[in-house]
């Protein structure tokens, strides 16, 4: 339990360059902060004031677990705990001041500079005269701590407002922009490392998800399928709420088995799983697809083979990890608590029909030519499956 701090003001940074269209970024922070906040013990309100956003705490509540919550919300860059103050004078302000400092920083041996803005111009003193009025009071009532203006321990905020806004801690947040600034995607989601994390990186960006699953039961087992709704939990603690489509993938896969070469298999299966999603992503109102892909990664994700699943996609498809290793992915997926999950021995549809020796530079025309083979069922069973989606609404 903190009670020093009744309120926590917002930070944010790509957003305070937007202009005229701020206002629709700083709104779509304020309304995914109140998400975050509902699963947070306690009562909170959160406002914007002056290209200021506050989270006010009505009641008591758990530091550590607000601070938490708000760090999991993109466009947030600093996570400010504040106290606030009814305007009383200078005199009161600066014993208030003098209280804080002596119970946020026990230990005196540090350098500190005053930094006040008078955003309220009736205010009797200006913005200079706050500093140095208020720097000579903490130096007299505190003789061990030193002023430093140039690199100081501690850089003591005072806010002039309608109240008045004290605080000198930064906690950083986790950048990015507000989920939903930036349209909607759906995200391919398996149960391995990759594509939780390629989720969590776009939504970042301000994009919201939706995703789907190809399970294979019975080739998979439902401990594989409650993987996938776990890992899409977790990363809806960033994103917001998600649409999870399951689409049954086995018929699909098994008539590809039966038609197509097999060192064909994963590159035609990709195909029809990345026609599926985009044929889901334009039923739901996306504008791309994510996948998780690396290149180099696994015989699927050569440049030959990611050229050969694009081409049946007219939407673009996003691949925020492109460029990764895998110990890059793994620290991230470690980060926002995925890893654990996806680490679990529960095999995914894409493993079950893997070739001894697949194709790694597939020949596109090779490819479409064998596609033929499925001519005589791929349509119905495509139908099938989209007609049998499961979805699952998370978070």
């Amino acid at each position: 339990m903190n009670n020093l701090f009744t309120t926590f003001l917002i930070k944010y940074a790509e957003i305070g360059v937007k202009g005229r269209n701020r206002y629709i970024f700083e709104d779509a922070l304020v309304t995914q902060i109140e998400h975050a906040m509902k699963d947070v013990d306690g009562e909170f309100a959160v406002h914007k004031t002056q290209g200021r956003i506050f989270v006010d705490c009505l009641s008591e509540y758990d530091f550590d677990e607000v601070v938490e919550a708000l760090k999991r919300v993109f466009g947030i860059s600093g996570i400010c705990p504040v106290i606030c103050l009814e305007d009383e004078g200078f005199d009161v302000l600066a014993e208030k001041v003098i209280t804080y400092m002596d119970q946020a920083y026990p230990d005196k041996n540090m350098t500190f500079k005053v930094m006040a803005r008078r955003a309220r111009k009736n205010y009797p003193k200006n913005s200079m005269e706050i500093n140095e009025d208020l720097g000579e009071k903490i130096l007299h009532a505190f003789p061990e701590i030193k002023v430093d203006v140039h690199h100081p321990d501690v850089l003591l905020n005072v806010e002039i407002r309608e109240k008045i806004y004290v605080y000198s801690k930064v906690i950083p947040g986790p950048g990015g922009m507000p989920i939903g600034t930036a349209g909607k995607a759906m995200l391919l989601l398996s149960g391995g490392i990759d594509s939780p994390v390629a989720g969590y990186m776009i939504s970042k960006r301000g994009v919201k998800l939706e995703a789907v699953y190809f399970n294979a039961p019975p080739y998979t087992s439902e401990r594989a399928k409650q993987k996938v709704v776990d890992l899409a939990k977790l990363v809806s603690k960033y994103s917001g709420p998600i649409r999870l489509h399951v689409i049954n993938f086995t018929d699909i896969q098994l008539y590809i088995y039966d038609k197509c070469p097999h060192d064909e298999l994963t590159i035609i299966m990709r195909r029809y799983m990345m026609r599926i999603a985009e044929h889901l992503a334009n039923q739901n109102g996306c504008i791309g697809l994510i996948t998780g892909e690396s290149i180099g990664q696994v015989a699927s994700q050569t440049m030959q083979s990611l050229m050969a699943t694009n081409e049946v996609c007219e939407m673009p498809v996003y691949r925020p990890l492109i460029g990764f290793d895998k110990q890059e992915i793994v620290e991230i997926s470690e980060k926002i608590d995925t890893y654990e999950t996806s680490i679990q021995p529960y095999e995914d549809c894409c493993t079950i029909f893997v070739a001894k020796h697949p194709v790694t530079k597939p020949n596109l025309g090779v490819i479409r030519k064998h596609e033929k083979n499925l001519e005589e069922k791929i349509e119905e069973l495509f139908q099938t499956a989209i007609e049998t989606d499961e979805v699952i609404e998370i978070g």
